[in-house]
């Protein structure tokens, strides 16, 4: 049976249709194209041809699915072996074109690395880049805090040299290297003229090496013969300054430790979302010790499952720290096809526990934002104001969307307007607007508020966009008259609310309502208000000023004989002013209009 594709407004549908008939029942990953050939969507599938198809054949509970697939003019596919490879190409590319429906990973951090170099005595430093030069990497850590206590420790442990010198066995025993002053200070044991032996820095190289991996059960082992044999031989305080960094492990291995050593290599991860956002946790776990822990921020675009967020989360975050986990603990069932990989959906005992603890950080994380001004926390600010302005302002409607109108001109000269645009409290300056008054003459207030009224929400009528629930007339009872005789020209009044404001007693004035109200002059509804009219007057006056400006420029232009409106636009474009214009070279008036209105011009000034 044939599918309904005509469910979906589509002007391309049967092109589309054309495509999703050509794809494979194959593991994939496909992208959609919009009318400017950018890429919108990339998405994985097991069955390409069933999952873009299920895109087509319905209307989608969610209103932002529905809109981006009527912006779809192109579907492009790539077949790849399986699901697994599916899921990390579509990881890539949407990292590579960041399309607009996809989720935003909001994270970019460079994550620093523990190196082991390559060299005879080998130095032990960060870095957050890895280099192919057979040095040893151990990370990369989430935590900077992690890196630090790690490497204090190493070096209250272990003396290590950390010149760059290039040590050799032959340069050692030629005498070509001396001591510096990190020997002298009890930082290094001096390798570099031998009073360290290399087996026993490679010894050092190995505590250290396993310390990295997790493995701090066989350093302690290690230590604790050390401290036996120099007992032994009577070399207490020796022995002493062992038990000193025994203890210094020991301390270390009592903070991270949260459950039984046998829990050896897995990554635990959590996920909290909202409307907007979602949250994921990780945390990684080695001999039952915390070595890594990171919180990754999603920025939602389409109404995504916690599944599909926390898969796309799981294959970031893997990729990013290299992790070779077998187990991986999650909080519910999840279809992931990662080769080799067990999902864990624990109920009790220790491994319940690392994942209570990963939920709390996510938690914690999530609360942290909203401290911060996360915009979750604006959004409760605006709506709390919206609310109050409802109630304050008598409206029927909470006013999202508002809109204040203001004109200026200087006795009926140049006379503009301009409109303020404020969406959850907020100014929402891409939907400003400027005008030009058109049809009246002199200088009419009245007149010019009741043609800009009538001129915009025309314009929103024809176009179909959606009409404020508030509207803001900068003025008295004169201005929000004319303001209304447009709205009933285009039957809208009644279905927008409309006020003024006097500027003299911030005076506020409803239709039909000979007296005014007068707001508590500390309301945030007032004070909002305010800032609309302030904002509208600040809009109107600097376009004023940029009218006026160029009306003097081309006055003054225009006396020149010879040169038209075109090279006069050309000449202010270029040089901004008149004085600009008087002061410019021969050669740079060439540029612009040519050797013979260059010389007229040129003339003119001088």
């Amino acid at each position: 049976m044939e599918k309904k594709y005509s469910v979906i407004k589509n002007k391309n549908i049967d092109h589309l249709k054309t495509l999703v008939s050509a794809l494979p029942e194959e593991p994939g990953v496909y992208q959609y194209f919009d009318e400017n050939n950018t890429i919108i969507y990339v998405g994985k599938a097991k069955r390409l041809k069933r999952r873009v198809a299920s895109y087509f054949n319905k209307v989608h509970d969610s209103a932002k699915t529905n809109i981006m697939v009527r912006k779809i003019v192109d579907i492009k596919h790539i077949v790849v072996e399986s699901e697994g490879d599916a899921l990390l190409l579509e990881n890539n590319l949407i990292k590579k074109y960041q399309p607009r429906y996809n989720v935003l990973l909001k994270d970019d951090k460079s994550f620093p690395w523990i190196c082991i170099k390559k060299e005879a005595y080998p130095r032990v430093q960060v870095t957050r880049h890895l280099m192919k030069d057979g040095s040893e990497y151990f990370g990369p850590y989430t935590s900077v805090k992690m890196v630090r206590i790690l490497m204090d420790m190493i070096r209250s442990l272990y003396q290590l040299r950390t010149c760059n010198l290039r040590l050799s066995d032959e340069g050692i025993r030629d005498l070509k290297f001396k001591v510096c002053l990190e020997f002298h200070i009890g930082n290094c044991k001096a390798p570099c003229v031998g009073k360290e032996s290399r087996e026993s820095y490679e010894q050092t190289i190995q505590d250290i090496r396993n310390i990295l991996k997790g493995n701090i059960g066989t350093v302690t082992s290690h230590l604790k013969e050390k401290i036996q044999n120099l007992a032994a031989d009577f070399k207490f305080e020796e022995a002493h300054i062992i038990k000193e960094k025994l203890e210094l492990l020991a301390k270390y291995q009592s903070k991270s430790t949260i459950v039984n050593p046998s829990i050896n290599n897995i990554d635990i991860y959590s996920i909290l979302d909202d409307e907007n956002f979602a949250y994921v946790n990780f945390l990684k776990v080695v001999n039952g010790a915390i070595i890594q822990a990171h919180t990754i921020e999603m920025k939602k675009k389409l109404d995504e499952s916690k599944e599909d967020l926390l898969a796309l989360a799981i294959t970031e975050i893997r990729l990013k720290i290299f992790s070779t986990a077998k187990e991986i603990l999650v909080p519910f069932e999840l279809d992931l096809p990662i080769q080799n990989i067990r999902f864990v959906v624990p109920q009790r005992g220790d491994k319940r526990k690392l994942l209570d603890l990963s939920l709390r950080n996510v938690n914690y994380y999530r609360l942290e934002k909203l401290k911060k001004g996360d915009k979750s926390l604006k959004q409760l600010h605006s709506d709390r104001i919206v609310q109050t302005m409802k109630t304050d302002l008598r409206l029927k409607d909470a006013p999202v969307h508002i809109e204040c109108f203001d004109n200026s001109n200087i006795q009926g000269a140049h006379p503009v307007a301009s409109c303020v645009v404020f969406r959850n409290a907020r100014p929402f300056k891409k939907d400003y607007r400027h005008f030009n008054i058109k049809t009246v003459v002199g200088a009419n207030d009245f007149a010019s508020m009741e043609e800009i009224i009538y001129r915009r929400y025309r314009r929103l009528l024809e176009e179909g966009k959606s009409l404020p629930q508030l509207i803001l007339i900068d003025g008295g009872k004169g201005q929000l008259g004319a303001a209304l005789n447009s709205l009933d020209k285009l039957d809208l009044r009644g279905k927008i609310s409309v006020i003024g404001i006097a500027k003299r007693l911030e005076e506020i004035y409803f239709p039909g309502d000979p007296y005014p109200l007068y707001l508590d002059k500390n309301s945030e509804t007032l004070k909002t208000i305010q800032h609309l009219r302030n904002e509208s007057h600040r809009f109107a006056i600097t376009f004023h000023r940029q009218k006026r400006s160029k009306a003097f420029i081309s006055s003054e232009l225009d006396k020149i004989q010879g040169i038209g409106p075109k090279s006069v636009q050309k000449l202010i474009q270029r040089f901004k002013s008149v004085d600009n214009v008087r002061i410019a070279t021969i050669a740079d008036l060439e540029s612009e209009l040519g050797k013979s209105k260059a010389l007229t011009v040129y003339k003119h000034f001088n």
